[in-house]
């Protein structure tokens, strides 16, 4: 099996596989139609549709700029 896209190894893929599978048994909804009904392969349809991914802790994460309204700074005196 190959890396799916957006992971950096196959230990990660079946990591996050793994998890998304045990929320899938706890009672989360799927977010893709599979065929199958076992979480483990519904897991992976749904990495494999893009629904879910993983954020690799330590690595900054970049947050668009939106302009935001001036607000009035007030100093007491």
């Amino acid at each position: 099996m190959s890396v799916e896209q957006g992971f950096d190894s196959n230990f990660r893929y079946v990591m996050v596989a793994a998890r998304r599978a045990r929320q899938l048994q706890n009672g989360s909804q799927p977010l893709v139609n599979s065929h199958s009904r076992k979480a483990c392969k519904v897991a992976q349809d749904e990495i494999a549709a893009g629904k879910v991914g993983y954020v690799k802790m330590g690595a900054p994460i970049h947050k668009p700029e939106v302009a935001a309204p001036d607000i009035p700074k007030f100093v007491a005196s």
